[in-house]
């Protein structure tokens, strides 16, 4: 059996509650909106995986995890997405790359890049947000351009990131499913 994995921030409760709020306040547009137990800010997708695969990065991700302690993460931004992508694909609210965050996500990357063979060595440039919805396309190109809303709306919220998780992602019909396989936390507190 094949996993779809990945390396994740989960948002507090508080936090999901906040962009839930910006979801139902934006405009009826036809996007197909992420459930606020979903959101989460994605470090490293490592894509298909094996049961024999799984425990190396499991234990790959708690060691990397053990050495950064825990620290701040700021969301500033709701926008279209991604930036300079006409149409835009999605809604999402950016984040800072603060040092400590880039440095985990490059760890990370580096660290598990190196195990899963099938990744290759390509990687793309981090860009930390949390994703709000997925804009259906054949429907946003209908809305003549100079009546589409404009999404850009600062925003000021912060959270403390204390783990990470190893996440799988199912496929369904009505959206991704996430189950969290492991909680490796910062600085090894647990």
């Amino acid at each position: 059996m094949r996993h779809r994995i990945f390396i994740a921030v989960n948002l507090p409760e508080g936090i999901k509650g906040k962009l839930k709020k910006y979801q139902e306040s934006l405009p009826q547009l036809p996007v197909r909106w992420v459930k606020p137990d979903n959101f989460h800010i994605t470090l490293a997708f490592l894509g298909y995986l094996s049961e024999k695969e799984l425990p190396d990065i499991l234990e790959t991700t708690r060691k990397v995890a053990r050495h950064y302690n825990p620290f701040l993460v700021r969301l500033n931004k709701v926008c279209y997405a991604p930036p300079q992508k006409t149409p835009p694909r999605m809604i999402w609210v950016e984040g800072e790359t603060s040092d400590e965050l880039a440095a985990l996500q490059n760890d990370l990357e580096r660290r598990l890049f190196t195990r899963v063979a099938s990744l290759g060595t390509e990687r793309k440039t981090f860009r930390p947000h949390v994703t709000l919805g997925r804009i259906r396309q054949w429907e946003f190109a209908r809305i003549e351009p100079e009546e589409r809303p404009e999404i850009d709306e600062d925003v000021s919220l912060s959270f403390e990131v204390e783990s990470i998780e190893v996440m799988e992602s199912r496929l369904k019909r009505g959206g991704a499913e996430y189950t969290a396989l492991k909680r490796c936390p910062l600085s090894d507190r647990d």
